[in-house]
C-alpha cells in the first residue's frame, strides 16, 4: 500500500509499506479521504509540532474516514464496505483517567492520537491506503453522509467541543477571530448551535468569503482596515497568534468569555492581558474534543453543510502539493484522496 510519511523537516515521500494485517481487536480500514491539518504541517515544514519531535519517520494524518476491509480475532459488526471515520485518539493500556477529569477523556495524559510524534514509537496516523484501527475507535458514518463528508467530521468535532466550552450560546451574538478551517468550522458550529449572530474577522479576504459560506452573518477585513468591535459578550480566538490577544481581549464585553480554541506556542511570547482582569473576562482553553465526533456526524447527517471549508482536493500521489496548498494563501481546508474510484 502507499502512505505518505514525513522523515524530518522538508521530507515527505509518498512510498510503499505493507498491508496492514488486523490484530485481536482490530479492523483494516481503506482510507478514502484524509484532511491536511496544521500539525501535519508542522511536522512537515519544522519536523515537530509543538513539544513533539519526530524521532522516526511518521504516517501523517488525523482526520480520515473509509470502509472497512476486514476484521481481527474478537471483533464483531463491522462488515465489509461500512463506511466509517476515525476517533483519532486512543488512551494507552492501563493508564486511569483521574477522577477530577471524569467526562473529558480529551485532557487525558497518557494518550496516543493518530499521527503524532508525541510518543515514542510514534503513533503513526491514517494518510495511507490501508490502516488497522482498533475497533473501538471506529464511528460508523449515517446513511446520508459520505466518505468524503466524513473526513471533515473530526475538525467539526473540535469546533463543536470549543462552542460546547462556551455553554449555551442560543441567541447569542459570537465574535469569532481567525478564519482559517477551524475558525470557520466555529462559525458553522456556532450557527448549528442557536447562536444569533456571528462574525468573523481575519487578515485574509479569501479566508472570510470561506467564513461567509459557512454561515458568518458579518466578516470584518481586519487586512484591508476594518477593527474589532469591543463589546462582544462571547468570542473565541480561533487564529492562535500572540498578537492578537490583546486585540481580541479588548474586543470581549466586560464580564464575557473567550474561547481559546487556536493553538498558541509552547514558548513564551509577549502578549497584552491587562484586560483579562479589569474587564473580569472569562477565559478557557478547548482542546480537541471528547465524544463530539460522533456528535459533528449526526450534525452532517442533519444538513449542516459545511463542504464550503474545502478549496482543494488532491491524489495521495499528489501529498506533497496538498501540504504545500494547505500552507500557502488562497486555501482553507484541502483534502487528499487516499484510495478508492
Amino acid at each position: 500500500m502507499r502512505a505518505v510519511v514525513v522523515h524530518g523537516a522538508g521530507d515527505l515521500r509518498v512510498e510503499e509499506r505493507p498491508d496492514p494485517v488486523a490484530r485481536t481487536g482490530e479492523v483494516v480500514v481503506a482510507m478514502e479521504w484524509g484532511g491536511v491539518c496544521g500539525s501535519d504541517l508542522a511536522y512537515w515544514r519544522n519536523g515537530s509540532s509543538g513539544t513533539a519531535v519526530l524521532r522516526d519517520s511518521l504516517v501523517l494524518g488525523h482526520e480520515v474516514a473509509g470502509r472497512v476491509v476486514s476484521t481481527g480475532p474478537g471483533v464483531s459488526g463491522w462488515e465489509p464496505g461500512t463506511p466509517v471515520t476515525v476517533h483519532p485518539a486512543h488512551a494507552a493500556a492501563g493508564s486511569v483517567l483521574p477522577e477530577r477529569l471524569a467526562g473529558r477523556s480529551n485532557l487525558h495524559t497518557q494518550v496516543r492520537y493518530f499521527g503524532s510524534a508525541a510518543s515514542h514509537p510514534h503513533t503513526d496516523g491514517g494518510f495511507s491506503e490501508l490502516r488497522a484501527v482498533p475497533a473501538h475507535q471506529l464511528r460508523r458514518l449515517p446513511d446520508g453522509v459520505s466518505t468524503e463528508q466524513a473526513a471533515l467530521a473530526e475538525p467539526l468535532a473540535v469546533a463543536m467541543h470549543a462552542v460546547n466550552r462556551a455553554g449555551d450560546v442560543r441567541g447569542r451574538d459570537v465574535l469569532v477571530n481567525g478564519a482559517g478551517p477551524i475558525g470557520c468550522l466555529v462559525v458553522a458550529a456556532a450557527k448549528h448551535a442557536g447562536a444569533a449572530t456571528v462574525t468573523a474577522a481575519d487578515l485574509s479576504a479569501s479566508s472570510l468569503a470561506v467564513a461567509k459560506e459557512l454561515g458568518a452573518d458579518r466578516v470584518l477585513d481586519l487586512g484591508a482596515g476594518d477593527r474589532l468591535p469591543d463589546d462582544c459578550e462571547l468570542v473565541f480566538e480561533a487564529s492562535g497568534a500572540p498578537a492578537a490577544l490583546g486585540g481580541v481581549l479588548r474586543a470581549t464585553a466586560r464580564g464575557g468569555m473567550l474561547v481559546q480554541v487556536g493553538n498558541l506556542p509552547g514558548s513564551a511570547a509577549p502578549a497584552a492581558l491587562g484586560d483579562l482582569v479589569t474587564r473580569e473576562i472569562t477565559w478557557v482553553g478547548a482542546y480537541r474534543f471528547v465524544e463530539e465526533i460522533s456528535d459533528a456526524l449526526d450534525a452532517l447527517d442533519d444538513g449542516l453543510d459545511v463542504s464550503g471549508v474545502v478549496t482543494h482536493r488532491f491524489g495521495i500521489e499528489q501529498a506533497g502539493e496538498a501540504l504545500a496548498t494547505a500552507a500557502g494563501p488562497g486555501s482553507s481546508k484541502v483534502l487528499i484522496r487516499l484510495s478508492g474510484d
